[in-house]
């Protein structure tokens, strides 16, 4: 590990002498690209960065923090910033209580662990900025946090920030199979190459964890939470071993999902039942085998009972039963389980109600170090959900928010839509006064990273990336102004085409819910793939398979009735909410098809009747992504050739499928309804049978 450690130090002092003046921009660079700034921005950046001051001897972690600031001052400058022992003029000074000169004073205890302050200062009349933390991992945040001022255009001989992460736990969720097969991924295989580790390690380790680290992620989980039990064996755990010293410098835990039924596949025992004493054993020593070779190991993410896979309820157990015997194995380590509350199985009557049903009763028996993961809303990853009744219902028991960063049901990587709002959304609703963020202890985002050279496998999925990232730390940060920072960092500070991207962004959430799925309809896309319309489907063996199921159309109306007099899912919410949410007057009218099944004239807030209203909502969701491209278009001079192609392109699928969308949603509804189409309205490209009629063999993000 030692050797690692410094050869890894080496290659990235050496890197961050590189130059990135002139450097192909096809998006591998990220949000850390640190190009040449204009003739003053770079002078302002050379004053205030002559030099870097820090401990020595400085650990793999100082080490990457000084690195890094050395790379962005060279990148953003051309100058390269030296190494110094003591401050002067223009120094950066990277400091802890244990080394922190005369005159610096901080709150140190409101830093914690992983916090930093950065602040403008004089001392001995030496003008200097101050980078402070308590430990070497809120020096390397810190350092970013540094560069991405820089990078935005800040006064950086006027600084004075202080941030702390509000959630302790930070975590990606790789859906990556052994095989380098992507379970909704849309950016080429899985980043980890499992076939030659643990022998050679791909320097894009290091810049996965780069970027990580510049959000303040702290956690990746490696692999699928479909996970197969071969992840538990020796040599895997020899393969993640590896990647866990590549990334802990950056302060980065590594996790793994566990088959729940591993006991029966690698220990030979008859039984995975969570009580029975050969079992708990059994699971007892896999612990203590990962933290032998992974010392700071975080823990097992678990899907159990749920489409398919193995758990406790096949025992006759409960979830508490199959979390705590893993939380028994881990917690002489410090290990968490971060046990997953997405479960459904057929015939339940109502999906959205599963979860509730199985969890709630459960609370405050979980053991101490198991978090339950909840999804940010009750059915999967729509485009707009309500947020899950789980938060706020749960007080004793420690709650994880699962975000979607791949875009399974948004238009995989080809749609340009900024999830920020999304998180945002959810963050923020209320569930009983408090919002979201203050109910949850951690936050865990399914990655969109692959083997594509631009990381997401578009440019702008990039943001998704980047906002997951920002708002976990602080989720009281605005999506808009995280977009903003993207924008500045990712491809121009100019004003006006700031402004522009911006406003693009923060439009096409919003747009994609309006192409697919207007006024809380919900899982119309197609079977298992999930690409493109398809409300038709009736005729698949599970009920809850079938969008027919959740979007109920018929002559009489639309949409599912989840009132007392329907399913009566608004009894999971708190008495407020289910008040309000058990009258369509009083509902959200962006939620409104998710509670209530309505006649087609039903009259909504715009004066148009349900039917006209639906209709315009598809028609305004293609015209806003006509009016993206138009405003990409005219950034033509602002944005580097490649990659003002790359976008211009997927734009053009994108409005494409938009109008595929709203035409084929739009012939089905008028089928089923009976009704004419609202005057002015434009008829469907192509009949009902056509569009039915089309077949996706071969659509990504199946997963092997």
């Amino acid at each position: 590990m030692k050797t690692w450690a410094k050869r890894l130090a080496a290659a990235l002092l050496g890197m961050a002498l590189l130059p990135a003046w002139g450097a192909v921009e096809d998006g591998y660079d990220l949000w850390l690209r640190y190009r040449g700034l204009a003739m003053v921005a770079q002078a302002r950046v050379a004053t205030q960065a002559r030099s870097i001051v820090h401990a020595e001897p400085a650990s793999p972690t100082l080490q990457a923090a000084v690195a890094e600031l050395k790379r962005g001052v060279a990148g953003m400058t051309g100058k390269e910033a030296a190494s110094a022992t003591q401050s002067a003029d223009g120094a950066l000074l990277l400091v802890t209580p244990a080394n922190a000169p005369k005159g610096v004073d901080l709150p140190w205890s409101e830093l914690g662990r992983e916090g930093y302050a950065l602040r403008s200062l004089k001392l001995g009349g030496r003008a200097v900025t101050v980078i402070a933390a308590n430990t070497d991992t809120g020096l390397l945040y810190g350092s970013f946090a540094w560069l991405r001022a820089a990078q935005t255009g800040a006064d950086l001989s006027r600084l004075d920030l202080r941030a702390a992460p509000k959630l302790g736990l930070r975590l990606l969720n790789h859906w990556d199979n052994l095989d380098r097969t992507v379970e909704r991924g849309y950016a080429g295989a899985s980043i980890w190459d499992w076939w030659k580790l643990p022998d050679l390690r791909d320097v894009r380790y290091v810049d996965y964890a780069r970027a990580n680290a510049s959000l303040g992620i702290n956690g990746t989980v490696l692999n699928n939470v479909n996970a197969k039990a071969d992840s538990l064996t020796a040599p895997f755990i020899a393969k993640a071993a590896a990647l866990a010293e590549v990334l802990r410098p950056y302060g980065i835990k590594v996790w793994l999902s566990a088959r729940f039924s591993a006991p029966k596949e690698l220990g030979g025992l008859k039984t995975a039942d969570p009580l029975d004493p050969a079992v708990r054993a059994w699971w007892k020593a896999k612990a203590d085998e990962i933290y032998q070779s992974i010392p700071d190991f975080g823990g097992f993410l678990v899907k159990a009972n749920s489409e398919g896979q193995p758990g406790p309820q096949d025992y006759g157990r409960n979830h508490v039963d199959g979390a705590n015997m893993l939380a028994e194995a881990l917690s002489a380590h410090g290990g968490v389980v971060m046990w997953r509350a997405f479960v459904y199985a057929p015939d339940t009557g109502d999906r959205a109600k599963q979860a509730f049903a199985e969890f709630q009763p459960l609370d405050g028996q979980f053991a101490a170090n198991v978090i339950v993961q909840v999804k940010n809303g009750a059915i999967d990853f729509q485009p707009r959900e309500p947020f899950h009744p789980l938060f706020g219902a749960m007080p004793k028991t420690p709650l994880a928010l699962e975000l979607q960063i791949t875009k399974e049901y948004l238009g995989f990587s080809t749609h340009l839509v900024y999830l920020g709002p999304l998180f945002e959304e959810v963050l923020r609703a209320q569930p009983d006064g408090a919002p979201v963020a203050q109910h949850v202890k951690a936050i865990a985002g399914v990655a969109n990273i692959g083997s594509d050279r631009n990381w997401s496998g578009s440019h702008f999925d990039q943001a998704n990336w980047y906002a997951f990232g920002r708002l976990a730390w602080n989720p009281e940060l605005a999506s808009s102004d995280v977009a903003r920072e993207w924008v500045q960092q990712t491809f121009t500070t100019a004003p006006r085409a700031v402004d522009s991207l911006v406003a693009m962004m923060l439009a096409s959430r919003e747009a994609v819910v309006d192409y697919m799925t207007p006024l809380g309809l919900h899982h119309l896309m197609g079977t298992a793939h999930h690409h493109g319309p398809a409300p038709w489907v009736d005729d698949l063996e599970r009920a809850d398979w079938n969008p027919v199921y959740f979007h109920r159309a018929g002559r009489d109306g639309i949409g599912f009735d989840r009132t007392p007099r329907g399913s009566n899912a608004v009894a999971q919410y708190a008495p407020d909410w289910a008040a309000r949410l058990a009258r369509p007057e009083t509902t959200p009218e962006d939620w409104l098809l998710w509670f209530h099944h309505l006649p087609w004239d039903y009259p909504l807030r715009s004066g148009r009747t349900l039917w006209a209203e639906l209709v315009a909502r598809y028609d305004r969701g293609v015209a806003t992504v006509a009016d993206m491209r138009s405003q990409w278009a005219a950034l033509k001079a602002d944005i580097d050739p490649q990659r003002h192609a790359d976008v211009a392109a997927y734009l053009a699928v994108q409005e494409a499928e938009a109008r595929w969308w709203r035409d084929a949603c739009v012939a089905y509804f008028q089928s089923v309804s009976g009704l004419p189409l609202p005057a002015g309205t434009r008829a469907p490209a192509h009949s009902l049978d056509e569009y039915k009629a089309q077949r996706f063999n071969f659509a990504p993000g199946r997963g092997g």
